[in-house]
Parts: C-alpha cells; structure tokens; sequence
C-alpha cells in the first residue's frame, strides 16, 4: 500500500511539475506575443498620427522645419519600438533572396550617390528599400517643375528645395534606421576626396561630362568602385538597356565621348556603366529663345561649363529603368552574388573587328596604296551593320548573309557612314568587279551603283542617309 502511495505521490508531483512548466511557457510566449502586438500597434499610432499631420486642413507642406519633427518621430520610433526583429521582417524578402551573409554585407556597406536627379533618385531608393544603411547624396541642383516627370521622390510642394533634401525626407520614411548624409554642392576633384570619403560604392549619375569623366577617374585612379550612368534622355526602348563595361559601349553618344576621354587620360576599362544601344529618332535639342542667343554665347548662360542650356527630352521611364539597373547590380555585387553571365548586347565584336578589318583592305585595294587607319571605326560598323541595315544585305530580299561584306557605296564620293553599305559575299565580289574597279585601272570602267543595283536598292541607300543624318544630330558631329 505504501508502495502505491509513494508512486502516486511521485506521479502527483511530476504532473505538477510538467503543468507548471507549461504554464511558465505559456506565459512567456503569451507575454511576448503581446509586447509585439503592442510594439506594432504604437507605431501603427506613430505611423498614423505622422500621416494625420500632414492632412491637416491647414495643408501645410513638409519643409525643412517639418522635417525636425519627422526626425523626431522617426528617431522616437526607432528607439522605443523598431528593433532588428522588425528590421529583419521589413527586409525578409531581401533576406530570402541574399540570405544571412549577404545581407549583413549588404546593410554594412556605405554608397555615395553624384547626381541625384532621374537615375540618382531611384538608384538611392532602392537601395535603402533593400537594406543599405548608409548613402551619401551629392548634389547642387533643386527640385523644378520640369523634374516631376522622372524624379523617384519629387511631389510638387518640393519645387524649390534641394533635390537631396527630399529623397533624404523619403528615404527615412522608408528606412528608420538609415543615415543619410545630404550635401547640396558639385563634385570638383579638386577636393574628390571629402565627398567620397568611406564610400564602398560610388554611383555616378552626372549628366555634365567633363565633370563625370573627373569622377571616373579619380574612383579609377584612388581604387574606389564606381558605376556610372550613361545617357537615358531622348530613349524610348526599354529592351535596348544594357549593362556592360565602358569599353564595350556602342550607340550611345555620351559613352562614346566618355569612353574617349577616359582612354586619353589612360583609363579604357574597369568601370560598369548602364547604357541604351538605342539611337534616338527625331528628338533634337529643346529651343532657346531668340533673345538668349542675342545676349551672347549661350555656353555662358549655364550655371557651370559644359552644363547643357538647352535640354534633350526625357521619357521619365527610362530614367528609372537606368536607377533600377544600376541598384540591382550593386546590390548583388554587395551581397557577393554577382550577376556571374550578362547578356552581351549581340555578341559580335569579332564580327565588327573582322568587317572593319575587310572593309581596311578592299579601302587599300580601291585607292592603290596602303591605308593605316579608316575615317570608320567598330562603333561605326555597328551602326551600319546593325541598326541601318539591321544585320541584313542591302540587296533584295534583303536576306542575312552568311558571309556579310561591308562595301563604299558610290566610288565617286568618300567612304563615310552614308556611303557605306552591307552586301553578301557573292554580291561584294559583284560590286567591287562593276563599281569599284581598283586604283591602278582605268576609273572610267566603274558603273553606276544605281545602274548595277537597280532603283530599289538606290532607294535603301537614301533612307539610311536620311537615318545617318538624324544620328549625326543626335551624336554632335
């Protein structure tokens, strides 16, 4: 009986125990259950009691004593309920996509933004959506009407403000955590170094080129990582944005003029940029008034040299597709899950090498003597092959040659980007035998194109002049 009784007691007390330690667990689980409902439900207050200000009937607009109180409720938020828990949640998509290590890399990282208009905005907003913590954002210019159409951050009550101040505005309420450091100045590379002081990434999106070649540069020449932003305005295809090095840019008129001026200053490659192959159609130049060019030379009416007085037109679209390139890349590159196989833009530079280096001997063959350099080069073999001829003989039907051939047109006239066309190899032997009869002959046996070729093929050869012309506009020369 005694037996019985101290195993009952033992199991009385084993029962006990196990009920009071569920309901310790219980408890536990319970009590912070309930301290998140309620972290969430004060800054749910927070969030709303901020949102109601700014709906005041008064209609007052955030300005920079606003933005006081905003830090304010921001720092106030952080500090008493958005800890990392919250913080991991707001980035778990993030972290399912990098996982643990890449996003404690990422969210270490610092970046320094130059220009902060239609690609800069973007490429700052997303990065802090995806967990950067640090971003510098550099730039001189103010927030105009103009700006509405592309700016990631810009409402109108910011017309008149620096364009850094209200991306830094968005930015924290965004990210509670984030620092910004705003400065409304221009990067000289007189003092580069001060603005970019402790940065991982600079991203440059300046659209003065002789001030975006300085920042190359020096991040080239000082080891820094930069990014650069070609040009987006003028751009309408949004499939023709590449990502590439700058020395395998093409089309684009300011790489190209980037990618020279870097190469004399013996920097030719090592810096990523984002770019469109596009070449424009008819956009030109917005007008000046007639008066402004009767005060003088209107390179004098800019703010700072090379600074365009007149603009191009900008899709506000394309501005964000370069933002969003550019923030993709870095982030995978900050995270060390580098996009490891871009698309190349076509994958033939070979092609363009070996068209150019035809096109060299036939040009040697044609004037009699030898020639060392063409007034053509591969970024204009591109063009005529890819986007006049659209990879295609000039010839009816108009077929992809296996074997393409790049030819002078008219022997009377000089080779030139209008007098250069695309034929198959059959064809080239063809045209070279009636029109281009070599130096050394007699030149009164050339042909006519027209008349060996017929109207039709005459007529391809005028539109693509016609094309030729509007690239020329668009390019500068």
């Amino acid at each position: 009986m005694n037996v019985f009784s101290a195993q009952s007691h033992r199991t009385q007390l084993i029962l006990a125990a196990v009920s009071a330690s569920l309901l310790t667990s219980g408890l536990f689980t319970a009590y912070n259950a309930y301290s998140r409902r309620e972290r969430r439900r004060d800054l749910d207050r927070d969030i709303l009691r901020s949102i109601a200000d700014q709906d005041e009937p008064s209609k007052q607009h955030l300005r920079p004593k606003d933005d006081e109180l905003l830090n304010e409720q921001i720092i106030r938020i952080g500090a008493d309920g958005y800890d990392e828990e919250l913080i991991r949640e707001q980035l778990a998509r993030c972290y399912a996509f990098f996982g643990d290590e890449g996003m404690a890399r990422v969210r270490e990282k610092s970046v320094v933004v130059v220009g902060c208009g239609g690609v800069g905005s973007w490429v700052a907003v997303m990065l802090v959506r995806s967990g950067v913590s640090k971003i510098r954002l550099v730039d001189f210019d103010y927030v105009t009407l103009s700006s509405l159409n592309r700016h990631a951050t810009a409402v109108l009550a910011d017309v008149g403000m620096p364009k850094v101040g209200c991306i830094e505005r968005t930015l924290k309420q965004i990210s509670t955590w984030v620092e910004v450091d705003s400065r409304v100045e221009i990067w000289r590379k007189e003092d580069g170094g001060r603005l970019l002081e402790g940065a991982d990434w600079v991203i440059d999106a300046i659209d003065n080129i002789t001030t975006k070649v300085d920042l190359l540069k020096y991040c080239h020449e000082h080891h820094i990582k930069v990014f650069s932003s070609m040009g987006a305005s003028a751009k309408t295809d949004p499939t023709r944005i590449q990502i590439s090095d700058i020395s395998y840019t093409m089309y684009d008129p300011l790489a190209r003029s980037v990618r020279r001026r870097l190469r004399l200053q013996g920097v030719s490659s090592g810096i990523p940029v984002v770019y469109s192959t596009e070449v424009p159609g008819d956009v030109k130049l917005l007008p000046l008034p007639e008066e402004e060019f009767q005060k003088g030379n209107v390179k004098e009416l800019g703010v700072f040299d090379d600074f365009r007085v007149r603009i191009l037109p900008v899709l506000g679209s394309l501005p964000s597709l370069f933002g969003l390139h550019i923030a993709t890349y870095i982030l995978c590159e900050m995270a060390e899950k580098p996009i490891l196989n871009p698309l190349p833009i076509k994958n033939r530079k070979k092609l363009y090498e070996r068209l150019l280096r035809d096109l060299l001997h036939r040009e040697s063959k044609f004037v009699g003597e030898p020639i060392n350099k063409l007034p053509i080069d591969e970024d204009d073999v591109a063009l005529i092959f890819e986007d006049l001829h659209l990879g295609r003989s000039v010839v009816p039907p108009h077929a992809v040659p296996a074997h393409p051939t790049l030819l002078r047109w008219d022997p009377a006239k000089p080779l030139t980007l209008e007098n250069c066309v695309v034929f198959e190899s059959t064809e080239a032997a063809k045209h070279v035998r009636e029109c281009l009869t070599p130096g050394t002959e007699e030149a009164h046996s050339r042909k006519n194109p027209r008349a060996v070729w017929g109207d039709e093929v005459q007529a391809v050869v005028e539109r693509h002049v016609e094309d030729v012309a509007k690239y020329r506009t668009w390019v500068g020369l």
